[in-house]
């Protein structure tokens, strides 16, 4: 299969976009004076694909301690930098989804797009925690987050289940030692892949965390 390319741009009128629109916002800052400002904001479409989204960090855990703990992410072609992107897996709240829940909560959201993307399955009582709504581009964009932890535990040995990806997505599934996370990002950065802001700020932050748990500021 050949790799996806961008073939070519041009400009687009804000009434024939379907998915993204441009927001003009007149404000008064904290001085009192009037000011402008342009954003970019999805569009709900079908009448039930929300403007939020959410990111899932799945933990992967063996009930036999057969694997080192790991989480899973996804390799995914993303046209606006024509480039395939190292993320987690990720999906816009989707009311249509599920008539049980008909706002979409954040959590089902995740589940439900953990497993499209990657195959692996878990429930409500997996879910480690929910963060508030969190923005990664406030200054371009009113799109918002939430970011959801997943314990998803196998009986024994690693297990890589069939993903069901939506029919225009093409998504690589990897399976990551949680220890080794950080190493494996810097090594895609080196073959010239793009890393997600959000897969990377983990990756560092817990990285951080066992080099101070290990000493690294100690005596200072």
């Amino acid at each position: 299969m050949p790799p996806a390319k961008v073939i070519s741009t041009e400009p687009l009128e804000i009434s024939r976009s379907k998915f993204v629109t441009l927001t003009k916002i007149n404000y008064r800052d904290e001085e009192g004076k009037q000011r402008v400002w342009e954003c970019a904001e999805r569009k709900i479409v079908g009448g039930y694909t929300g403007k939020d989204a959410v990111a899932v960090l799945a933990i992967l855990k063996s009930k036999t301690n057969a694997f080192p703990l790991s989480t899973v992410i996804i390799e995914q072609y993303r046209p606006p930098i024509d480039k395939v992107v190292i993320e987690l897996p990720a999906g816009l709240l989707n009311a249509g989804a599920n008539p049980g829940d008909p706002e979409e909560r954040a959590e089902i959201a995740a589940l439900r797009e953990l497993e499209e993307e990657t195959g692996y399955k878990a429930t409500l009582e997996d879910v480690i925690e929910c963060s508030p709504m969190v923005v990664c581009d406030p200054g371009m964009t009113t799109a918002k987050l939430k970011f959801v932890v997943v314990k998803v535990e196998l009986d024994d040995k690693m297990e890589y289940p069939v993903p069901r990806p939506d029919p225009c997505e093409h998504i690589v599934v990897k399976v990551v030692e949680l220890a080794k996370l950080k190493e494996e990002l810097e090594e895609y950065d080196r073959k010239g892949f793009i890393l997600d802001a959000r897969l990377s700020h983990f990756a560092s932050g817990y990285d951080m965390a066992e080099r101070i748990r290990n000493g690294l500021f100690s005596g200072i």
